[in-house]
């Protein structure tokens, strides 16, 4: 009864549904409004208002009528025009079919000229928003994987993250010769106790940042820090033949020249001090786990080279034998003999203090601070060390 016209609806109530082309005028009305607010009859009155409500206000043809709200912003002022004409309260001030079928026609120039046409010109219209709709949705797609792989190439070194990405298992791998670095800050527990948490945390973030533009000069990977430690290896994922100890020991000459001009920002006249160990040997290196995965180093090289880090001395660079053989190819490097030193569960072992290198002249020793090398040419890959 919504739809019923005013007039009739008395008449409905008694005789049924009595039918007048000026009645269907008026419903014809009702379907416009349907069409433009793109709801049901009576749209906004039935927010605040029940059906019944309605028809009884609509019966009543008050003054002025009770008819749907429609505003200017829902559609042209001429259809809007046109609906309301259909709705006068007397049937015979409204228009004829005729009239509103001329109506529509002169409405809808150039909109509609032809409804099939319409809706094919509507069809292709829609496949060509889609279509942009769509490149817009993979591009974001596509920089959300990028953002996610760049932070799984954080974790896990660019290789091996490739793989578990291609859904491959990734295979332990024995590497027979790689060099380990190990440094360690000299008084450590004493600095945090004369500092709050938050300084020793701005301090370890600046001491590390700098140690991060350091080694992206140089063809290493670094560890993940451990507290106050800080591990890099180089010969892995990806084997370089014997460049990994020259790499490594540019990179700790590197480092030690940096710690000498670092500043703690809280205590500016404290002189830090670094003991750095350096050993080169085999390992075994592979995945960890499936939640927060770790690519893993095994082997007494590791253990070994911790140890020559524990027992060297602060802003020396301690190097093993083994290391000492390899960087001896080079022809480049300065050692001096320390001798022989006792070594936790492996004896007493020949070692040496690593000077300097001729190399130096041709490679930065210490980045400038405003140079940040590209992530991917920084290979910061955390890895995690377990010895025997």
């Amino acid at each position: 009864m919504l739809w019923v016209a005013p007039e009739l609806l008395p008449l409905t109530v008694i005789h049924g549904t009595p039918a007048t082309q000026k009645g269907d005028v008026y419903s014809f009305g009702i379907i416009l409004e349907e069409i433009i607010v793109r709801g049901g009859p009576f749209k906004a009155a039935r927010q605040f208002l029940d059906p019944q409500e309605i028809i009884a206000r609509v019966a009543a043809r008050e003054n002025p009528a009770f008819r749907p709200a429609t505003g200017r912003r829902d559609c042209p002022d001429d259809l809007l025009d046109l609906m309301e004409k259909c709705w006068y309260d007397n049937p015979d001030d409204r228009p004829t079919f005729e009239t509103i079928k001329a109506s529509v026609k002169y409405i809808m120039k150039g909109y509609c000229e032809n409804l099939m046409d319409d809706l094919l010109r509507r069809m292709e219209q829609y496949a060509n928003n889609l279509e942009a709709l769509v490149g817009e949705k993979t591009e974001q797609l596509s920089q959300e994987k990028r953002r996610s792989e760049e932070l799984l190439y954080q974790v896990l070194p660019r290789p091996v993250a490739q793989q578990l990405m291609a859904g491959e298992l990734v295979q332990p791998e024995q590497f027979e010769c790689v060099t380990v670095y190990f440094s360690d800050i000299v008084g450590f527990t004493a600095l945090c106790a004369k500092s709050t948490p938050m300084q020793v945390v701005d301090f370890l973030n600046d001491l590390y940042s700098t140690f991060d533009r350091i080694i992206g000069f140089y063809d290493v990977y670094k560890v993940e820090t451990i507290g106050d430690a800080y591990m890099v290896v180089s010969g892995l994922p990806e084997r370089n033949g014997n460049d990994h100890a020259k790499e490594i020991a540019l990179m700790a000459l590197a480092i030690l020249e940096g710690v000498h001009a670092f500043t703690i920002q809280h205590k500016p006249d404290y002189q830090l001090k670094l003991r750095i160990g350096i050993h080169s040997g085999p390992v075994c290196a592979g995945v960890v786990g499936q939640k927060m995965p770790h690519y893993c180093l095994f082997g007494d090289t590791v253990n070994t080279a911790s140890r020559m880090e524990s027992t060297g001395e602060p802003l020396k660079i301690h190097v093993s034998e083994a290391t000492k053989l390899i960087l001896d190819k080079f022809g480049t490097f300065k050692l001096d003999l320390r001798g022989e030193v006792e070594i936790k569960g492996k004896g007493c072992l020949i070692t040496y203090w690593l000077i300097g290198s001729s190399e130096l002249n041709r490679r930065p020793l210490m980045p400038t601070q405003d140079i940040l090398p590209d992530s991917q040419d920084c290979n910061p890959y955390p890895l995690v060390f377990m010895g025997n």
